[in-house]
């Protein structure tokens, strides 16, 4: 187990390409004797290793510490689509191998599947299950603040089902359940475009909407877990019923599943959003009310979440060519239009496209950062 000294070493390395003692002992304001006894520690158990970088001729360089890649392995599941995606990824978050299966909804059956699919998962990369760590799994749904029950998916059909105990039962792995969008802010956070970020908040934009908080470094699921539920906030009273059971949800109005029934409702020949783009692109006036009415939505709603925490940078997860075009700069516009005008423009906004994989990736994510940072209980 690692001390919280050599937790927030790695957290260092994390949001680095490398760092030496001396940056290490600087900002945990330690000494450098200290920092060395933690750092050999490290060494020894193969969680770190040094390299010298190029000399750029003005004395020699200092020895940079780099966390290993192959210092742990861990799996991650995602529950989101038709088919369970496993993949197992290393230390720095490259996916090294994957598998999917069909999804089965009953919870036991499902833990077993999983399970089973593991060993052959590892001997691609000749690896033995004492070298895995733990075993992630994000869900479309809420989580309990433990991270072990699914207190409730719409999606799967579930309510309170215990299935980290499950899973636990049949692999013997540290287990981790999160909702998908907190998954895939811990993703970004501690191998992608947040890395370096400790305020900042992600949007998912798909079927449905999510969000997720980090904050001080650390990710804010809530007194409950259930922090981030943007997609149910009310932006239209007296709106389209949502399957909440509320009306006039942001998942009514900016989904793409909102957008589909957009379409159909106004009859436009368009099968997704991208041809929802080019029809609006030819003027067609329904076509362009559809993606003003999302974009002001979505874009409202990140407005109010600029507005009340003042993050470092949004980033906007979308799937591939669903977030380009007039939809876009319509959110854009909107954000711009609803933040005080003192903060117009000083958050960033980064989008990222996401492909089914990326969940499973997010998935192994949460159990990485469990392992790294020690999630509270």
């Amino acid at each position: 187990m690692l001390n919280v000294h050599q937790q927030t070493i790695l957290r260092l390395l994390i949001a680095s390409h490398g760092m030496s003692r001396t940056a290490i002992a600087e900002k945990m304001k330690l000494s450098k004797a200290a920092i060395s006894t933690l750092i050999k520690e490290m060494l020894h158990a193969g969680l770190l290793e040094e390299s010298i970088p190029e000399s750029n001729g003005q004395g020699r360089p200092s020895v940079l510490l780099k966390m290993r890649a192959d210092s742990a392995y861990f799996l991650g599941a995602s529950l989101t689509g038709e088919d369970v995606h496993l993949v197992l990824i290393d230390m720095h978050g490259r996916v090294l191998a994957s598998t999917k299966m069909a999804l089965n909804l009953d919870p036991a059956a499902l833990a077993h599947t999983i399970a089973v699919a593991i060993p052959p998962l590892l001997a691609q990369k000749q690896l033995s299950p004492d070298q895995l760590i733990g075993l992630g799994v994000t869900l479309s749904g809420f989580v309990d603040e433990n991270q072990a029950v699914c207190v409730q998916s719409a999606l799967l059909g579930w309510r309170d089902v215990p299935l980290a105990a499950l899973l636990h039962e049949q692999t013997g792995l540290e287990i981790s359940l999160e909702n998908d969008a907190k998954a895939l802010a811990v993703s970004e956070k501690i191998f992608g475009v947040a890395k370096k970020a400790r305020n900042f908040t992600l949007i998912t934009h798909g079927d449905g909407i999510g969000s997720a908080h980090f904050f001080q470094g650390q990710l804010h699921r809530g007194a409950h877990g259930g922090a981030g539920e943007i997609a149910h906030c009310t932006i239209e009273p007296g709106g389209r019923p949502c399957r909440c059971g509320k009306r006039g949800c942001l998942d009514t109005l900016a989904s793409l599943t909102a957008l589909r029934e957009s379409m159909r409702d106004k009859a436009l020949p368009c099968r997704d959003v991208a041809e929802l783009e080019a029809l609006a692109m030819k003027g067609n006036s329904a076509a362009i009310a559809i993606l003003h009415q999302a974009g002001h939505a979505l874009g409202l709603s990140i407005a109010n979440i600029i507005q009340m925490n003042d993050p470092e940078m949004i980033v906007i997860a979308h799937q591939p060519n669903a977030f380009d075009g007039l939809l876009k700069t319509v959110v854009m516009q909107a954000i711009d239009s609803h933040v005080l005008p003192a903060i117009i423009g000083k958050t960033p906004i980064s989008s990222i496209v996401i492909h089914q994989e990326s969940w499973a990736r997010a998935a192994a994510s949460v159990a990485a950062y469990r392992f790294i940072v020690q999630l509270p209980d």
